[in-house]
């Protein structure tokens, strides 16, 4: 099936007579007839046994993101963080590294740069325009993976997935690539070599600011028999002496991530989460190609205005990472636009302020078009240097068009800048 056809109807088969709609399992618990297939269970988790690590109505969107990504396997999470921190967990311990470019989400930089530092794990920032000699360089014998963003939040540079993959492969180790602005609509990162994919599902797949949540697709293409991985290859004794890659061959890497992860720490999403981000996904193909549209329109708009310095979305001729969009997003570069205002932060709260219809909110990818001031938000948390580093400036402005009339969304832009 095609994306379109997989955003309706992958993942939930009705059964002869049941309900047409993936229903909501709003349980905690299953009931078996036997002990024995209670121990089974744990011995080979098969079925739903409790709900949290495991659930029929989250199982089935796991299925549809999975069919949609072209991944084997997936495991949602509670939030786009969790997904980001497990991707991570699940290869890395204390005493380990792992690469990452610095133009990521505020948010995981800190988890990256901070909360792991705490476990001893190290994170390396690396520039994700450096040159294949100089990204080996911050290579070091104990780091396990390499990480970043298709489209970052908020700079919006494009990442070269294929660049990234073989520096990683050539070490022996996986890409993992956060997909959340594209979508597996608009670029599918396996396609180029990556390994793993994360996503914040609260973002364009969800798109009505109903849920938060997260995903972890697994290609099931990486060979974790190469020596570097043992947790993969050797007995896990929390499970019974289980050895992932014997017993799940290609899913090794999400079953390993649920049987230890998930079981351990539960960030698992309720039953009627997951039912509001498949009315998301239902929609997802035909949405993503609207926001397309409106942006390109609005961000030439603000290309010709006077009192814009700046504008990044590489869905433009112009853009500096055009040609990488060209490669990898062919078919459009998300709904998202960065725009920095002449007169720096004052003048970007001003507009903002002056907005109407933009709503002004710590969110992005909505159906509604939404603001936000990365420096003094979302990346409040980071040094001068590393919001320089983001790619952010004092002025920054992350303009989220939705899916409104777009000569609504220009009129309130006008009126907007006419008070700057």
């Amino acid at each position: 099936m095609r994306d379109e056809t997989i955003c309706l109807h992958a993942g939930y088969e009705p059964d002869d007579g049941g309900p047409g709609v993936m229903p909501i399992v709003q349980s905690t618990t299953y009931r078996f007839e036997s002990t024995e297939h209670i121990g089974d269970l744990f011995n080979m988790p098969t079925e739903c046994m409790y709900s949290r690590f495991a659930n029929p109505t989250v199982d089935a969107v796991e299925k549809k993101i999975a069919e949609l990504e072209g991944g084997v396997a997936a495991m949602c999470t509670s939030s786009g963080q969790a997904a980001s921190c497990f991707s991570i967990l699940n290869l890395c311990s204390a005493g380990d590294s792992f690469i990452s470019t610095s133009t990521i989400y505020g948010g995981t930089v800190n988890l990256f740069a901070v909360t792991l530092k705490k476990l001893g794990i190290e994170c390396i920032f690396v520039d994700s325009d450096a040159s294949p000699e100089e990204l080996q360089a911050a290579i070091k014998p104990n780091t396990k993976a390499v990480f970043g963003e298709t489209l970052a939040n908020p700079a919006l540079s494009v990442l070269d997935i294929k660049k990234f993959a073989d520096l990683a492969h050539s070490n022996g180790i996986p890409l993992i690539v956060d997909n959340t602005f594209a979508t597996p609509i608009l670029c599918k990162p396996f396609d180029f070599g990556a390994d793993i994919v994360i996503h914040s599902t609260s973002k364009y797949m969800d798109g009505h600011a109903l849920q938060i949540g997260g995903v972890i697709v697994d290609s099931g293409n990486f060979d974790w028999t190469n020596g570097k991985f043992p947790e993969f290859t050797e007995p896990d004794e929390s499970y019974h002496g289980i050895v992932y890659t014997e017993t799940f061959g290609k899913m090794a890497y999400i079953v390993k991530a649920r049987m230890q992860l998930m079981r351990d720490l539960g960030a698992y999403p309720a039953a009627h989460s997951a039912f509001l981000l498949n009315l998301g996904l239902e929609t997802l193909s035909i949405r993503m190609e609207r926001y397309c549209q409106n942006a390109v329109r609005v961000a030439e708009y603000f290309k010709n205005s006077d009192k814009i310095e700046s504008v990044t979305y590489p869905g433009l001729e112009d853009d500096k990472y055009n040609a990488l969009a060209k490669k990898y997003l062919p078919k459009g570069t998300s709904g998202v636009i960065s725009i920095v205002i002449k007169g720096g932060k004052d003048a970007a709260i001003r507009f903002m302020d002056n907005l109407n219809l933009a709503k002004k909110e710590v969110h992005v990818a909505d159906i509604r078009t939404c603001v936000l001031h990365p420096a003094s938000a979302t990346h409040r948390q980071l040094t001068d240097e590393q919001l320089i580093a983001c790619g952010i400036e004092p002025g920054l402005i992350r303009f989220s068009v939705g899916l409104e009339n777009l000569d609504d969304i220009i009129s309130d832009i006008e009126q907007g800048l006419g008070n700057v």
